[in-house]
């Protein structure tokens, strides 16, 4: 059967819409994998720089320091460089199964965790203030709901001010101290105003001087 010409155009139409769509589609999933490959492409360099750092490798290429050789070579400050071992280091110890290379296959780009969140759970395992349970908050955060650096920061900060044990007597005497170090503050800008201005005899300027330093030794 010999179609007709409208007929011919809307199937050349729809060939069209399949292959954006096919091309679209490819797009796509290659974008979902740059995205996990642009999360974690950082343990590269961390696994690299572990055994530099530990072994000093660096001496041998002309490098006082560690920090000389990833400033000078890598263009990666102390910092970084830092936090990068750190942190390496704490998912081979504490989390492992980051670091298979199945890890990121089955996930979405959400929940392959980035650098910073995985830095903050770090300093969190390593907090005293958390326990276990506060710890498993968090890393569901990370690795299961993909929180942000920032978000994960937050909510670390949020714990352990819960955790934190609130001693009345400590809090009462840095409200004292607080109020303490503003009227020596108010009472150093009085004494330069009666001396620039003359606005009191020499005695009392005496007087208010005495009575800032006695202040300032209950501050110490």
């Amino acid at each position: 059967m010999v179609m007709t010409d409208t007929e011919l155009y809307e199937q050349k139409q729809k060939e069209k819409k399949l292959k954006s769509s096919i091309a679209g589609d490819l797009i796509r999933d290659q974008l979902i994998e740059h995205s996990k490959v642009f999360k974690t492409a950082w343990l590269n360099l961390g696994q690299g720089l572990y055994p530099v750092y530990k072994d000093k490798l660096f001496t041998a290429w002309g490098f006082e320091k560690f920090e000389h050789y990833t400033e000078g070579e890598l263009g990666v400050n102390k910092e970084t460089a830092t936090k990068l071992l750190k942190t390496y280091f704490f998912l081979e110890q504490d989390e492992p199964d980051y670091l298979k290379k199945d890890f990121s296959v089955d996930r979405d780009p959400a929940q392959v965790p980035g650098y910073d969140a995985l830095n903050v759970l770090r300093l969190a395992r390593a907090s005293k203030e958390l326990n276990k349970d506060d710890y498993a908050q968090l890393k569901e955060a990370v690795f299961e709901k993909g929180r942000e650096a920032s978000e994960v920061r937050k909510d670390l900060t949020g714990i352990m001010k819960e955790r934190k044990k609130v001693d009345p007597d400590e809090e009462r005497e840095k409200r004292n101290t607080a109020a303490l170090k503003k009227l020596i503050n108010a009472l150093h800008t009085f004494q330069k105003d009666m001396e620039a201005l003359k606005l009191a005899p020499p005695s009392l300027v005496e007087e208010v001087n005495s009575l800032m330093k006695k202040l300032a030794e209950e501050v110490q």
